[in-house]
C-alpha cells in the first residue's frame, strides 16, 4: 500500500556498483550510480545495449544486488532484508511488467490479475472490486474470462499492467514493455499508462530503447558504459 516517506523518495541508490564475474574475467556493468526517484514520477532509463539499464531495473527490483553501495526502496535497504522478506517486500510494495508479459496461461484474465491479492490475503468483496475497477480502468472490461490465448499482445500487456498495479504498489518497474508489440499498440499502451500514472500517482520506471517511451517519459535518465550521463526532467 502506497504510504508518505520523507521527502516522498521511492528509489534511492548510493553508490551501486555491480561488477559480474566470468572465470577470470571482470565486467563492470554499473559504475557507482547515485539515483533518487521520487513518488509519482514517469520515468525512464536509456541507453545502448550493455549500458546497465536492465542490471540497474534489477536491482531497483530487488531481484539482484549490488556489488558495492545500497538500494533503499520507501526508505529500507535491500540488502538488510532475508530472502522471505525480501519476497514479501517485493510482492508488496513493486509491481513488475516484463516485455514477455508472463501471464498464467491457463488462468483468465480476471484470475491473473486477482492472483497476487490472493497471495497478499486480500478479502474477496475488496479483490474482486479492484480486479474490475483496474481491468476497466485498462480497457478490458468485458473480457475478464478470457485467457491469454485468446486475447491479443497489446491486451495480455493490458493484464500485465493491471496486475502490476492492482496491488497499488510503490513503484512499478516496467523492462522494455513494448517491445513485443506493434507501433500503434504499444503507443496506446504508454498513454494508457501515462492516464494511469496521472490517475493513481504510480511511479512508473521504464528500462527502454523505444523511442516512443523516451519521448513520453517526464523524465529521462541516460546510462552509458554504467554510469548516469544524462538526467533530464520535463515538466
Amino acid at each position: 500500500m502506497v504510504q508518505s516517506h520523507p521527502n516522498d523518495e521511492v528509489i534511492r541508490l548510493e553508490g551501486v556498483t555491480k561488477v559480474y564475474r566470468m572465470g577470470e574475467v571482470e565486467v563492470p556493468a554499473l559504475r557507482g550510480v547515485d539515483l533518487v526517484v521520487r513518488r509519482g514520477e514517469f520515468a525512464a532509463l536509456a541507453g545502448p545495449s550493455g549500458s546497465g539499464k536492465t542490471t540497474l531495473l534489477n536491482l531497483i527490483g530487488g531481484l539482484d544486488v549490488p556489488t558495492e553501495g545500497r538500494v533503499l526502496l520507501a526508505g529500507r535497504p535491500l540488502d538488510q532484508m532475508s530472502g522471505r522478506e525480501l519476497s514479501d517486500f517485493r510482492r508488496d510494495h513493486i509491481g513488475f511488467i516484463f516485455q514477455a508479459y508472463n501471464l498464467i496461461p491457463v488462468l483468465s484474465a480476471y484470475e491473473n490479475v486477482e492472483y497476487v491479492l490472493l497471495l497478499q490475503r486480500v478479502p474477496e468483496v475488496e479483490r474482486r472490486k479492484r480486479v474490475l475497477e483496474i481491468l476497466e480502468a485498462v480497457g478490458l472490461k468485458g473480457m475478464e474470462h478470457r485467457r491469454p490465448a485468446q486475447l491479443s499482445g497489446g491486451q495480455q500487456q493490458r493484464v500485465a499492467v493491471a496486475r502490476a498495479m492492482v496491488t497499488r504498489p510503490d513503484l512499478i518497474l516496467a523492462d522494455e514493455p513494448t517491445a513485443n508489440l506493434d507501433s500503434a499498440t504499444g503507443e496506446a499502451l504508454l498513454d494508457m499508462m501515462r492516464s494511469l500514472n496521472q490517475q493513481y500517482g504510480m511511479t512508473f520506471l521504464f528500462s527502454t530503447h523505444d523511442p516512443m517511451i523516451m519521448e513520453r517519459a517526464r523524465r529521462l535518465i541516460l546510462l552509458r558504459d554504467g554510469r548516469v550521463v544524462q538526467d533530464e526532467r520535463r515538466g
